[in-house]
């Protein structure tokens, strides 16, 4: 189980190795995504509070991401935390995430993308639910359930 002290660590000592990579031209990214969901996951743009679909969604199964189809969170780890994004306390698997500090809004974050194709999801806090006490707050516009692999 990934720790706050973990995240720390991968976004200044450097991310574990993705399963695979996927890189695409720009041009390419705008052609497979919606308008928003380029500014999201391509130009690290955030949606609006209680916008997004899955805020609110609570079926069963994988949240992938949206531009290279990576599982990145289960289901089972989906929390309400009244913020307003999806949240989660923990990736898929350890390697699903990529983190790098954020300075952009005049305070100190931890971005979190994912590490096969470099898409903005979120950001990850360390004041989540226990046991890890993380929550990972992501786009929904960044990710894709994919209800059959609960089955």
């Amino acid at each position: 189980m990934l720790t706050w002290k973990d995240i720390i660590n991968f976004s200044v000592k450097g991310n574990p190795t993705p399963d695979r990579r996927v890189e695409k031209t720009e041009a390419e990214w705008r052609a497979q995504l919606s308008p928003e969901q380029y500014r999201i996951t391509r130009q690290k743009g955030t949606e609006r509070a209680h916008s997004g679909e899955l805020c609110t969604t609570y079926d069963e199964g994988k949240y992938n991401c949206v531009c290279c189809d990576t599982p990145l969170f289960d289901s089972t780890i989906k929390f309400s935390s009244g913020t307003g994004w999806p949240s989660f306390t923990q990736p898929i698997k350890e390697n699903a995430i990529k983190y790098e500090r954020d300075t952009t809004l005049g305070m100190v974050r931890v971005e979190v993308m994912c590490n096969t194709c470099d898409s903005h999801l979120g950001h990850v806090f360390p004041d989540g639910p226990e046991p890890s006490g993380l929550r990972y707050c992501v786009n929904s516009e960044s990710m894709i359930i994919d209800k059959e692999t609960a089955k």
